[in-house]
């Protein structure tokens, strides 16, 4: 069993509490290269890790508050015990050669390397703009791989419906959330919690209500006219819905090799809907 590292002016709250309030904080070594710092504060003082980067310098990372004023919870409120078993999993990212170096990746880090991905693959990056929207600053700064409690993603789920979101839109947002969080671990394999996601931002049931309305002709033949009205431009495009039935994203898409009108069945090649089908016309 490894020798338990001890720091007097840390282990309690009672020392703790003696010390002077500063910026600079108080540290005490964890691990090699790893420090636990504590930052004494007027009001909820915090713990952090800072852990040497490989190149001759090091990083710091805040990651939970302490609990001078209010019991541990073991998630965002530790004692001195817990919060050094935190600061060695942070930093176990400098010592792992298969893994990239460098501070572990946050949740906010995830929704920015996902819309990276989707733009590069020419994928619709509203997917992970509609959840930065939703995105605390606490939760944003959460690193990805210590969330192995659903509660937290249960809780900010939940959140969305209280902000007056429909099931379906909130579903739609979790599960932008889930693709940022699952591109994440596949890109680092010390990320192995996603079941916390995976259960907290479960879909809600009974979502999705059917709403297959259908205009009448005699109703679709009196809005195009007044959509070219409008403009040249928004008439055809409202024309080309109303003959194909296709989103507005994939008329967007459409380019003039798309239409096939010198054969004797012309055709429309459409781009796919980008619902997880790729990126083929059919």
């Amino acid at each position: 069993m490894p020798r338990r590292l001890r720091s007097a002016t840390l282990e309690t709250r009672t020392a703790r509490l003696k010390l002077p309030i500063r910026k600079k904080p108080y540290t005490a070594r964890v691990a090699p290269g790893v420090r636990v710092a504590y930052r004494r504060n007027e009001t909820a003082s915090s713990w952090s890790v800072i852990a040497a980067d490989g190149k001759g310098g090091n990083w710091m990372q805040q990651f939970a508050t302490a609990d001078d004023h209010e019991e541990a919870n073991g998630e965002t409120v530790l004692d001195f015990w817990q919060a050094t078993e935190r600061a060695r999993i942070i930093a176990r990212s400098n010592k792992d050669p298969d893994a990239d170096r460098g501070k572990p990746i946050t949740v906010g880090k995830a929704l920015d390397s996902y819309e990276a991905d989707l733009k590069a693959r020419d994928g619709d990056p509203y997917n992970a703009q509609r959840v930065r929207v939703h995105l605390s600053d606490t939760l944003a700064s959460e690193t990805v791989a210590l969330l192995t409690s659903p509660r937290k993603f249960r809780h900010w789920r939940d959140g969305l419906r209280k902000k007056g979101l429909l099931p379906a839109s909130v579903n739609r947002t979790c599960a932008a959330l889930q693709a940022a969080l699952e591109h994440a671990a596949s890109l680092d394999p010390r990320i192995t919690n996603q079941s916390a996601w995976r259960t907290g931002l479960a879909a809600l049931p009974d979502a999705e209500q059917s709403r297959n309305i259908i205009i009448p002709d005699d109703a679709v033949l009196r809005v195009i006219p007044a959509a070219y009205e409008e403009s040249p431009q928004f008439g055809l495009l409202v024309e080309l819905a109303a003959v194909t039935g296709a989103r507005v994203s994939q008329l967007a898409r459409l380019e003039v090799g798309d239409l096939q009108g010198d054969r004797a069945d012309p055709r429309l090649m459409m781009p796919s809907a980008r619902k997880g089908t790729g990126d083929a016309r059919v």
